[in-house]
């Protein structure tokens, strides 16, 4: 009750002292103008659509890259040293470099090799990027989970006669990846934004269309769209991971 009537009275007092502003007027008419709102939002949903189709296609491939990179990092065994040395080496380089780092050297670099159609594509090379950074941050999130599964399950499992990979695959695996569903669902969410990154490279999708309806209308209200139309999406998708993590707790306790 306290915490409700202390954000509405917040609120209330932005809403009252905000407009009281000697720039309010030039502030509004710049990006929060009704007409120019009404007469773009459509676009910027079209647009979107892009946005979609771009995470749709890029999820699975992080999620199948980034399991087999912490299989990679979780390898003990010392013939296949080089396997994990290979995770390792992948997970430091792609967490440590910006996202619209790799997305210029990638989205650039790999055209510039003079690429026949259509593998010279944007599309193409900004999803690679997307994959490759994100799949070193989900790998990391897979080898928490994986490491949170207690050795006495291994060695249960191997009481069993179940070989390395059997217990991997039956026993280990099934446990971590529903551990880390909220980690990863919160990585996914990050990636429906950093989508937008791909603008810089070449695809009209939902920044780049705002940015066009922008320096024709000389007016950013079609960037307050986009931020509308990416926090519909966001929002509840944070809810929803913020309660399955709240119900991991529970279980745990």
């Amino acid at each position: 009750m306290v915490a409700g009537g202390s954000t509405l009275a917040v609120l209330i007092a932005l809403f009252i002292l905000i407009p009281l502003a000697p720039g309010w007027p030039a502030v509004k008419k710049s990006f929060f103008n009704g007409a120019v709102f009404a007469k773009t939002f459509p676009g910027l949903l079209d647009a979107f659509l892009l946005d979609v189709a771009i995470f749709a296609w890029s999820a699975p491939l992080i999620f199948f890259l980034g399991l087999l990179i912490a299989l990679a990092r979780d390898a003990h065994s010392p013939a296949l040293y080089p396997v994990r040395l290979f995770g390792i080496v992948f997970t430091d380089v792609f967490r440590g470099v910006p996202v619209i780092l790799v997305i210029y050297l990638v989205g650039f670099g790999v055209p510039g090799l003079g690429l026949p159609r259509p593998w010279n594509s944007p599309y193409i090379w900004g999803t690679v990027a997307l994959v490759l950074t994100y799949s070193a941050y989900v790998a990391e999130v897979f080898r928490t989970g994986i490491e949170s599964v207690h050795q006495s399950q291994r060695s249960a499992a191997a009481s069993l006669g179940l070989s390395n990979a059997d217990t991997m695959r039956y026993v280990v695996l099934p446990q971590a990846v529903r551990r880390v569903v909220p980690a990863n669902m919160n990585l996914f969410i990050a990636l429906q934004k950093d989508v937008a990154l791909l603008s810089f490279i070449g695809p009209v999708e939902i920044f780049r269309q705002a940015g066009v309806y922008k320096s024709l209308m000389a007016n950013f209200t079609p960037y307050v769209g986009a931020a509308l139309i990416f926090l519909a999406i966001t929002i509840p998708a944070t809810r929803y991971a913020d309660h399955l993590m709240a119900r991991e707790r529970r279980a745990k306790s």
